[in-house]
């Protein structure tokens, strides 16, 4: 069922098809908008955090001066 919808000719189609659509100049951006959404989608199913650690807390050492 699948074997026949990724064919050549369909893909152009569905390019030209987007070409008419979006125009020369959003065809880019509309890629990259697209890539970044994916990247995001991936980093959040991976359950890595888009933030660096937080740095720990200095521990207070049982030692206090007088």
């Amino acid at each position: 069922m699948f074997g026949q919808l990724f064919q050549p000719m369909h893909l152009l189609l569905v390019v030209v098809i987007a070409l008419f659509v979006f125009g020369p100049g959003k065809l880019p951006q509309l890629g990259a908008s697209i890539g970044k959404s994916i990247r995001e989608l991936r980093k959040g199913l991976d359950g890595t955090p888009d933030q660096p650690a937080q740095p720990t807390q200095p521990t207070q050492s049982s030692d206090t001066r007088k």
